[in-house]
């Protein structure tokens, strides 16, 4: 197992902190080269390594740069990421093995982030919302990649709930099937990206980190592979309302339909279109919510190297 050492590069102010045993957070890339534009990218991507920091633990942006699983990047190759923005290719599984043959660059997703933090040896990862199920996905089979990784990889992802563009009823079935936890940061009701409210409830409730700490440290410990979601609801200053969002949102996959896009280019697609659409309100939302994931993300992992 230990032939991935050749294809993975960890920061060493990250593995020092591993060594000791200290909180580490593990961050994609995806966020910053497809997810917001120039520089407003760089500048969340920084900020919230900052967020981390300060509440005491070590962030590890993760990305694949020149054929290696780079885990901790620097602050020049969080600029490089954001200012080539989308001609950096969106690296999922599949892609993993192709960009670390060819010593190309990629921008980790849920996936090969948590793959990469997995082998590093983090255990929690802070991000935006996961993939899930698409609308459709009856007709299309368009289903993410995040929930089969979440199925084996031993990682806790922290989001604000899958995207609001997804079926979120099928997300949740899909992994009630692969025996995924999930669970609401101080709710019962599953969180929705942009919005607090789905009509759907998550598996457990958990009031404070120490106990999604220690729900994760248990599923550790007994051996039960793949990882817990843990949904953090964006603040409700920031959240929108939700009949407002679905309109924007059924706007834009109208559109996403009538030019034909499909595969791992729907997402970043809709996430643009809705913030034309919401005038720049949903990037504002996106922000936000990371910021406050991170800063959850850093309490559970200080809770967990306590354990």
């Amino acid at each position: 197992m230990e032939s991935f050492r050749p294809y993975l590069s960890v920061a060493p102010h990250v593995q020092a902190a591993l060594d000791a045993g200290r909180p580490v957070v593990a961050l994609e890339s995806t966020i910053i080269s497809h997810g917001m534009p120039y520089p407003r990218n760089v500048e969340t991507a920084l900020r919230v390594e900052d967020l981390i920091r300060q509440h005491g633990a070590v962030p590890a942006t993760i990305a694949v740069i020149q054929g290696k699983m780079t885990v901790g990047c620097t602050r020049e190759q969080i600029e490089y990421l954001g200012k080539r923005g989308l001609k950096v290719p969106k690296a999922s599984r599949r892609d993993l093995p192709v960009l670390l043959a060819r010593g190309e660059d990629g921008a980790t997703t849920v996936t090969t982030t948590m793959i990469a933090a997995s082998m590093a040896g983090i255990r929690v990862f802070a991000t935006g919302g996961i993939g899930g199920v698409h609308r459709g996905a009856e007709v299309t089979m368009d289903i993410s990649a995040d929930l089969e990784e979440l199925a084996m990889t031993d990682v806790m992802v922290i989001c604000a709930g899958c995207k609001s563009i997804l079926d979120i009823g099928l997300t949740l079935e899909y992994l009630e099937t692969k025996g995924v936890p999930v669970l609401g940061y101080q709710t019962s009701e599953m969180p929705a990206f942009y919005t607090t409210h789905s009509g759907f409830q998550v598996d457990w409730r958990v009031d404070t980190p120490l106990e999604a700490a220690r729900i994760l440290r248990t599923k550790l410990d007994c051996g039960l592979k793949g990882g817990v979601l843990l949904t953090n609801p964006i603040p409700e200053a920031y959240a929108m309302d939700l009949d407002y969002i679905n309109e924007n949102i059924q706007q834009a996959l109208k559109e996403c339909d009538e030019k034909g896009i499909h595969g791992k280019a729907i997402t970043p697609f809709l996430l643009d279109r809705i913030q034309q659409l919401t005038g720049g309100a949903s990037l504002e939302a996106n922000i936000q919510l990371v910021c406050h994931n991170v800063t959850l993300g850093a309490e559970v992992a200080k809770a967990l190297s306590s354990l």
